[in-house]
């Protein structure tokens, strides 16, 4: 079971990755809700934001360490992506980024129930002098 519920996290990140938002939503239980810095909902509140970290942020996630105990899976990042267009207002700077990123999912059924997501914010505007 570990290693599916790792293997269904993966195919979230490959999706993320390529900015295939009908795959990342397929990978998700129909009742899932997602946290992360910029807010948190079901599906279709995160869609808009994953699509605006791709193409505003060019946001890529490198999966450093995976680790998965029953419904449990956790994952440490390596999260790189470049001001290429606004994001929320700010101005466009054309700077990379590169943090460390750390997601947690709750699996249910094979399909990811449960996402928290923690990235340092404060760190990425920085680097790429949004502030």
């Amino acid at each position: 079971m570990s290693e599916k519920n790792k293997q269904v996290v993966r195919a979230y990140v490959d999706a993320f990755n390529r900015c295939d938002l009908d795959a990342l939503t397929k990978l998700f239980t129909s009742d899932a809700l997602i946290y992360g810095v910029l807010g948190w909902g079901a599906v279709e509140i995160a869609k808009p934001i994953w699509k605006e970290l791709n193409e505003c942020l060019n946001a890529n996630l490198q999966v450093e360490a995976i680790i998965a105990e029953e419904n449990i899976v956790a994952v440490r990042y390596t999260e790189r992506g470049k001001s290429v267009q606004s994001f929320r207002g700010s101005r466009v700077t054309g700077k990379s980024y590169e943090v460390v990123a750390m997601e947690w999912f709750e699996m249910k059924d094979g399909l990811i129930h449960r996402r928290w997501g923690a990235r340092d914010w404060s760190t990425m505007a920085k680097q790429m002098e949004l502030s």
